[in-house]
């Protein structure tokens, strides 16, 4: 387990010290972390798999790969 300091608005924290008993905080912000992350995540993925299916930029891609090879040197600065 790791402690992290977070900076939440005066108003927020009051709201939450009045609603959340302490002893469940942490479990109950780790939650609401992992599903905020959870759903990014899955957002990335998805954007990855529409990007990977996507026929007109695979399409140029491939054009895009006969520049391989074209003689020009890499500069090595």
């Amino acid at each position: 387990m790791q402690r992290i300091l977070i900076t939440v608005p005066d108003a927020l924290a009051a709201r939450m010290k009045s609603v959340l008993p302490a002893g469940q905080r942490s479990r109950i912000i780790t939650r609401i972390l992992e599903d905020e992350i959870e759903r990014r995540e899955r957002e990335l993925y998805e954007c990855a798999v529409a990007v990977e299916a996507d026929a007109a930029l695979n399409k140029e891609l491939e054009e895009w790969k006969t520049t391989t090879g074209d003689g020009v040197k890499h500069e090595t600065w």
